[in-house]
């Protein structure tokens, strides 16, 4: 289907009957029309400007993802919006338009526990991606420069390069702050009221407050949403940042060092002490004035320099002889070899090009993401650990000594040498690290059949920190 197209039809059956419970919101909404502030009357309509709309069709069609309540697939969105879509425009302009309730689904944490997902209809996600797109550029020049996450040309590893900076300047004692559930608590009242600082259409505003209000649906039943705004959803990372927001300029306002990605607070001090106070202060302000919760069990008081403490977005600090450097946590490094165990083991390995080209696609992933930590040494090792394991898998996979020793001759190796190496009784994970099987399935050949060879990648991607 052709984007342009998408904004031009139709008429929406299932958008047709209200909820009951929207009844007087609609009546107070019609009210709202006829009061608003005049000072942004045209935001309304650039969000559901065509063009506006067609690079949001496009944004959430190219990150695909699961449908929501309907049923409806991003792939049959198009048709769906060439039929309807007209009318559920005129429906949002009347402010009668009512959103479906989110799917409710459950992921699995890194540190255990499960973490809960809102997935919106897509022909929601694609209003909300086309509210986002108006907002930013009224918001992301009030946001923060400590603030990092969910914002165009910052990433992660920028926000760990800051607490490194800050760290080099003294402020080593850090208030690592855990916020419980922080997308579920959002405070409806407050966020909306934050919102009006800056958006002056009330009839955004009171759309964005039908997605907060419009339920979730787990095991068939819908559920009111009194506060919270649920991971999934498009403008949520825009409104978790907003809400927030707060905290970032009442901090700087105090001359704190702090660095945010998301729920993800890391306070900085240069004592002890200072970094005691900071726990406290920050927790009250928080849980007083932005009615959070802060999960005490996991909030405290720490050196950046705690290997096992500290853990920022996946990293942690180091410091030797040459200064302070960022390095890979060890969770992040177990996981990682874990995975990796997972990619290379017999029941994965069943035709070793497939096989190799899906670990090429994980660890460079990985290695885009950690390349900035500093982990030459460990890197080598691990590249070393790789080869012997794909050696391994290609041993087991010629399993009878006749076709080891073939093959084994084919790729150059002596007969006697060939022979020895097929016929030992030692475990494969032995025998892959003998000579004759090193020199057969050399560094060369297994990267010519798709290795990724991560000491290479990791010189050529770290060289740019």
């Amino acid at each position: 289907m052709n984007a342009e197209n998408m904004i031009n039809n139709g008429c929406s059956q299932r958008d047709s009957a209200e909820h009951e419970g929207y009844a007087k919101a609609h009546r107070s909404f019609h009210s709202i029309w006829k009061e608003r502030n005049s000072a942004q009357p045209e935001l309304l309509e650039k969000i559901l400007y065509k063009g506006n709309l067609n690079r949001a069709y496009k944004r959430v069609k190219a990150n695909k993802g699961a449908p929501g309540i309907d049923g409806t697939t991003v792939e049959e969105i198009g048709a769906y919006l060439k039929e309807n879509q007209q009318t559920i425009i005129a429906r949002i302009y009347k402010g009668k338009y009512t959103p479906d309730a989110v799917r409710r689904v459950e992921i699995p944490k890194p540190d255990g526990g499960m973490r809960k997902l809102g997935i919106p209809t897509v022909k929601d996600r694609i209003f909300q991606q086309a509210i986002t797109q108006e907002l930013m550029p009224i918001y992301e020049p009030l946001f923060s420069d400590n603030s990092y996450g969910y914002r165009p040309g910052r990433s992660a590893k920028d926000a760990i390069k800051r607490i490194k900076e800050y760290a080099e300047q003294g402020y080593i004692h850090a208030v690592a702050l855990d916020i419980s559930k922080y997308f579920d608590t959002l405070n409806h009242e407050k966020l909306l009221n934050l919102l009006r600082k800056e958006v002056k259409d009330e009839r955004v505003i009171q759309w964005i407050k039908r997605y907060l209000k419009s339920g979730v649906m787990e095991n068939g039943v819908v559920m009111e949403t009194e506060e919270g705004s649920p991971q999934g959803g498009n403008i949520s990372p825009l409104l978790a940042n907003i809400y927030l927001n707060e905290f970032d300029q009442e901090y700087e306002k105090r001359g704190v060092k702090f660095v945010r990605y998301a729920d993800d607070i890391v306070l900085l001090a240069k004592s002890d002490r200072g970094a005691k106070r900071l726990l406290e202060t920050s927790t009250k302000y928080l849980e007083g004035t932005l009615k959070l919760k802060v999960n005490q069990e996991k909030s405290r008081e720490v050196s950046v320099f705690a290997i096992r403490n500290f853990k920022f977005l996946g990293f942690t600090l180091g410091k030797n002889r040459k200064g302070i450097y960022i390095r890979v946590h060890g969770k992040s490094w177990k996981k990682m070899k874990s995975k990796l165990k997972e990619l290379s083991s017999r029941r994965s390995v069943q035709s070793i090009r497939p096989s190799l080209e899906k670990i090429r696609v994980f660890l460079r992933g990985w290695l885009n993401y950690y390349g900035i930590a500093d982990m030459k040494k460990r890197i080598d090792d691990l590249n070393s650990w790789l080869y012997h394991r794909i050696r391994m898998c290609i041993w087991k996979q010629w399993k009878k000594p006749k076709t080891r020793k073939r093959n084994l001759m084919k790729l150059g190796i002596p007969e006697y040498f060939a022979h020895q190496a097929a016929n030992s009784r030692k475990k494969h994970w032995y025998v892959s690290g003998m000579g004759a099987v090193n020199r057969a399935l050399t560094k060369e050949r297994l990267i010519n059949s798709g290795f990724y060879d991560l000491a290479t990648a990791y010189q050529s991607v770290h060289v740019n920190y």
